[in-house]
């Protein structure tokens, strides 16, 4: 598996340089320049796309604060809907970009506060620069894929949209059946009873009813052909793909318990491009960290934390279920059913999210040293079972 490089540390602001922050909109962008926290903001507005303004107004700060042209330019965006095309143009024209992650920016606890894009881009300048200073808590660094680490993403995602799609489908489909009284037990069996459905006065379904659940069945039947055409490409890429993600998610397949939905995800989204360090990383990119309130004697946990990657977190409890299932002997399911097993409902909805953890750090070192974890299944290694 190949490792990543660690984002880049903050330096200790002991030379010349010129902060710049962006705040990003869908017509304009607002650009805030600054060489230290102790002069006041230049604000600027460009429109958005317009990388030459922005070389322009770059220029421009520079003169005004009397910097040399050589000087060293920083900036900094949230993380958000324009991804991460504007970090690599920004660091092809030499300006040392780094993308935020927009949850970790502090903001006033006051019921009301002032919101403006030129604020936002005054609070995220002053954090650039505390960081800059060396305060390293200061900003959450986004680690930035390659363009091809980005792109391989796609297969997976658009194939989790377009199921997605299709539920919501079938659920109006029988949706608007159940308006009239039909109900649909197999929707695979929808054309047959649309001929044979009657309403309760024995009358056949209405004409336009009729017509937009056809329709609906068209639009779902496209949308299964498509999502078999996007399983199949995954199948492939899984028994045949060189790439470092390919080789990861083929590692994970070869678990019991672990799927091919389940590997992909997990290769693709988590293990393959990032270089984990520890535990707490892999938790804090979870989501499934704990999250402690202390103040004075009041101490107790606010459940897990829920940050990081999305995708990862509902399939790594899923998954988890998965494990006690298909792993019933390894350490993980015998500490789990030592500890929660004979509880509560809730009681094993908690343990679950502990083991969901515990999982992800087991894969993990599987992943790194080769050796799978403590009495875990392979496939191949796998008993027939009995008729």
């Amino acid at each position: 598996m190949r490792t990543t490089t660690a984002p880049e540390k903050a330096t200790a602001l002991d030379t010349q340089v010129l902060a710049m922050s962006l705040e990003l909109g869908a017509t304009e962008w607002k650009l805030a320049f600054s060489p230290g926290l102790a002069q006041q903001p230049r604000h600027r507005v460009v429109a958005a796309g317009d990388l030459e303004a922005v070389m322009k107004e770059i220029a421009a700060a520079k003169a005004r604060f009397k910097l040399p042209a050589d000087v060293r330019v920083v900036s900094c965006y949230e993380a958000g809907r324009d991804g991460f095309w504007i970090h690599r143009a920004l660091r092809m024209l030499g300006v040392e970009n780094q993308v935020v992650d927009s949850a970790s920016i502090e903001v006033s606890r006051h019921s009301r506060r002032a919101k403006t894009d030129r604020l936002d881009a005054t609070k995220l300048l002053n954090q650039l620069l505390h960081w800059l200073s060396g305060e390293k808590g200061a900003l959450k660094i986004v680690r930035v894929p390659t363009e091809e680490e980005e792109d391989r993403r796609h297969l997976h995602r658009e194939l989790r949209t377009v199921k997605g799609v299709r539920t919501a489908v079938t659920s109006r489909i029988k949706g608007l059946l159940a308006t009239v009284g039909v109900r649909v037990k197999e929707i695979a069996e929808l054309p047959r009873l649309l001929e044979r459905a009657r309403l309760w006065n024995g009358e056949p379904l209405p004409k336009w009813l009729k017509a937009r659940v056809e329709r609906d069945w068209r639009e779902r039947e496209q949308l299964g052909q498509r999502i078999a055409e996007l399983e199949k490409q995954r199948r492939e890429l899984l028994r045949k793909g060189e790439d470092s993600g390919s080789e990861c998610a083929r590692k994970l397949h070869r678990l019991r318990g672990m799927g091919p939905n389940a590997s992909w995800l997990y290769a693709l989204e988590f293990f393959a491009w990032r270089g984990f360090k520890n535990r707490r990383q892999i938790g804090g990119l979870s989501g499934l960290a704990p999250t402690p309130y202390q103040s004075g004697r009041d101490r107790r946990e606010q459940g897990i934390c829920k940050a990081g990657n999305r995708w990862m977190r509902s399939l790594a409890i899923e998954i988890a279920w998965g494990w006690l299932r298909y792993q019933p002997d390894s350490d993980l399911s015998r500490w789990y059913q030592e500890r929660y097993g004979r509880g509560s409902t809730r009681v094993r909805k908690i343990g679950i999210v502990a083991l969901a953890r515990k999982l992800l750090i087991e894969l993990w070192k599987y992943l790194q040293t080769g050796t799978p974890p403590a009495g875990a299944v392979l496939k191949r290694q796998a008993q027939p079972r009995a008729a």
